[in-house]
């Protein structure tokens, strides 16, 4: 599968630098608890904003016999050196305001020598100081790619801190993590450049020559210490070191460094003989130490903490991504050579999520006995038996190929197929983003405009990864070909651990639709809201089932249409008062209620109501709420009547729209009531409103195409600006 510029250079520049970024990263966990731990010590004093220079002075002089050096660290703990009125020569931290000492000079553990000298160089001295430059930079570039990547799946950088689609644990995460840590890791990478520039002298040199005229440095008036005035108008916040006058002589000097300059003070009239700014290279250099370091900052340390580790978890999931995409589109074994199949399968897959459906279908092909080809877009070329074109696509960034179907357009134009093939087009994608299933339009487009393709379906696309969504395509096709299509969903492995008991309180009669409710009460405490899931497994079956729930009263409420060889539908269709069952909640907060709304409308069809039973049954702040609701006649509704009634009656629920499709020769579904009130859920949306949709995958997509349809005419915005704000939000099946 070829990989985008992009990509390539992210993962290329990943591995190049493995080892010595793991080394890094590793050090600089340790390195990061080295400023925690100082910081913890009680030697800081946080006053220091009104003590000056002078008083700091006046107290030391009073304690000691003579003050060598004054020193203020990035912890802001105060250190002099001094000789004791016993003549001793001492170091040691004090209280700028008493002069009194507060503890000895901390001096760095074993741990923290050895990880700075391995973080630093390597141990390799000044080839490994260039070694650890190098892949600093490297980081640098491996962030900017990164940003790159998250721009051109978020489509675009408005969209850059925008919901992220979790296809997988490490792809989500590595995306997520990464948007949280971007800016610390790009300062880390930044700093540590400059540092081993600076330690290479390959920078504008930091040197400072002061400037003094020794024949006219005045003894008088002699003045106090405590008098000077640039003492008193000093304040310590604002020092870094003061060196003081080793002899009495006049070309001896007080020498102060602070934050922004020089100072060489006369130590006898305390005027200022030389006074020198910091260049800019100086300062920088300075507050790339303190930011690559975390010195003097317990917040900072923290970040870089937590900007090591995740460093650790992207080299873990960036491989990851990396290993799962190769292995997916490595090599497509093929039973059949191109010019042998009946069937040719075509897959656009940027991450490789599509290849598995992708091979799902050339499975269940297989298994019908047919001659099957499958590829890449980007291998397409003449197909001497072809009867049917399958195409299966995703759509990266702006509505562009995937990279592995780049050149397919191209091919396209300069090869002919020698006989008629009928084609169908499925496209994957999200809703949430603007471009949706964009390339898969294209090549609907591309191959309806050549005379030797003639479609057998409309183009189909799934959102999300929905297997039922497929499987109601393959449905459809296999019609279509005089075919019963044998998918296979994957199964996944069960995990009983999670299972809880719930003894049934509650299960209705079949109505006229064979529709049932089922009323749960979960035997221990479990927190869960109406739109969570309930997870069962049937026995000896290792499929999960899902279960939109509603919450009344502390119960479950389900609602179950009973399929006549349905396995799970037809055992809970059985259940009576006290059974039990063993399932497990599936929290769905994208699908609770949002309480921060002004105004909700509701859209579901047949036993999609049953989260709308319990969300509108909670509305206990009496947010507006609308209920849409398609049924097949009236005595469909009479399973959720007397929820619905009593919302109406307690303005829980503001107003209920129901369709019935038989209850009249003219079938009216929930998409025809959204079209007559297009004018309210307009306004809706556009005053911050939220829709919810729960229900048939089918119902789901005639819904969103009338709301995008009355979006774009009322509010001249597409269905998808709502759903990026968080203001459409679905579980349907």
């Amino acid at each position: 599968m070829t990989i985008s510029i992009w990509r390539y250079s992210h993962l290329a520049l990943a591995i190049s630098s493995f080892a010595f970024i793991l080394i890094a990263s590793l050090t600089g966990i340790v390195l990061a608890f080295e400023p925690i731990s100082n910081q913890l010590e009680p030697y800081a004093t946080y006053n220091v904003k009104n003590i000056t220079l002078a008083q700091t002075i006046t107290v030391l002089q009073k304690n000691y016999d003579e003050i060598i050096e004054i020193e203020i660290d990035n912890n802001d703990f105060v250190s002099t050196s001094v000789i004791t009125k016993e003549g001793k020569n001492k170091t040691f931290y004090v209280n700028p305001l008493t002069g009194k000492k507060v503890g000895d000079i901390i001096e760095k553990a074993p741990v923290f020598k050895f990880a700075t000298n391995l973080h630093r160089s390597l141990f390799l001295k000044s080839t490994g100081r260039f070694f650890v430059g190098l892949v600093s930079f490297i980081l640098f570039l491996i962030a900017t790619t990164g940003i790159l990547l998250i721009i051109k799946r978020q489509q675009g950088i408005h969209r850059f801190f925008s919901k992220v689609i979790k296809e997988n644990f490490e792809q989500y995460y590595h995306i997520q993590i990464g948007r949280l840590t971007l800016i610390p890791i790009i300062i880390i990478a930044l700093t540590g450049v400059y540092l081993s520039l600076e330690k290479f002298s390959l920078l504008p040199s930091n040197i400072i020559k002061h400037q003094i005229d020794f024949e006219n440095i005045k003894e008088a008036p002699k003045q106090q210490i405590k008098d000077f005035k640039v003492f008193n108008q000093t304040q310590l916040k604002n020092v870094r070191k003061v060196e003081f006058p080793f002899s009495d002589d006049r070309e001896d000097y007080f020498h102060i460094k602070l934050s922004d300059k020089e100072l060489n003070i006369n130590q006898f009239t305390g005027e200022i003989l030389s006074e020198i700014k910091y260049p800019f290279n100086t300062l920088i250099s300075h507050w790339s130490l303190v930011l690559h370091t975390g010195q003097g900052s317990i917040l900072w340390s923290i970040v870089l903490l937590i900007s090591s580790c995740s460093i650790l978890f992207f080299m873990y999931s960036g491989f990851l991504m990396a290993f799962k995409r190769r292995k997916k589109s490595l090599v497509l074994k093929n039973v059949y050579h191109k010019d042998k199949s009946e069937y040719i399968i075509l897959v656009g897959s940027e991450t490789g999520n599509t290849f598995d459906y992708a091979k799902l279908f050339y499975n269940a092909l297989i298994d019908l006995g047919k001659t099957v080809f499958i590829s890449e877009l980007n291998k397409y070329s003449s197909y001497k038996k072809a009867e049917h074109l399958i195409v299966f696509t995703a759509t990266y960034g702006k509505g562009e190929p995937p990279t592995n179907a780049k050149s397919f357009e191209q091919s396209f134009k300069k090869i002919n197929q020698k006989k008629e093939v009928c084609f169908s087009v499925v496209g994957f994608g999200s809703l949430a983003y603007p471009d949706f299933c964009e390339y898969a339009i294209d090549i609907d487009n591309m191959l309806r405009s050549h005379s030797m393709f003639k479609p057998i379906l409309e183009l189909h696309k799934i959102n999300n990864q929905s297997f039922e969504t497929f499987k109601d395509w393959s449905s459809q096709w296999g019609k279509n070909v005089d075919l019963s299509i044998p998918l296979k969903q994957p199964q996944k492995a069960i995990k009983t651990k999670k299972n809880k008991l719930f003894s049934v309180v509650y299960r209705s009669p079949l109505n006229i639709d064979n529709t049932f409710l089922l009323r749960l009460h979960p035997k221990e405490k479990i927190r869960f809201q109406s739109g969570d899931l309930l997870s069962f497994y049937p026995e000896n079956d290792s499929v999960e089932r899902l279960y939109s729930i509603g919450k009344i009263d502390d119960d479950i409420i389900l609602s179950i249409k009973k399929h006549e060889f349905g396995i799970c539908s037809t055992y809970f269709s059985k259940l009576s008062q006290n059974d039990s069952i063993k399932a497990s909640i599936k929290r769905n907060p994208h699908f609770n209620f949002p309480t921060h709304a002004k105004e909700v409308v509701m859209i579901a069809n047949g036993t999609g109501i049953a989260p709308f039973l319990g969300m509108i049954s909670e509305n206990h702040k009496k947010i507006k709420t609308h209920l849409f609701w398609g049924g097949r006649n009236k005595q469909s509704i009479e399973l959720y009547n007397a929820v619905i009634q009593d919302s109406l009656k307690n303005n829980n629920l503001t107003t209920f729209y129901p369709a019935y499709s038989r209850a009249q020769p003219e079938k009216i579904y929930v998409q025809h009531l959204l079209k007559r009130n297009s004018n309210p859920i307009t306004k809706i949306l556009d005053k911050n409103g939220v829709v919810l949709i729960c229900g048939s995958i089918i119902m789901q997509k005639e819904v969103i195409n009338v709301l995008d349809e009355i979006c774009r005419e009322v509010n001249n915005k597409p269905i998808s600006y709502y759903q990026n704000k968080g203001q459409l939000k679905m579980d349907c099946y």
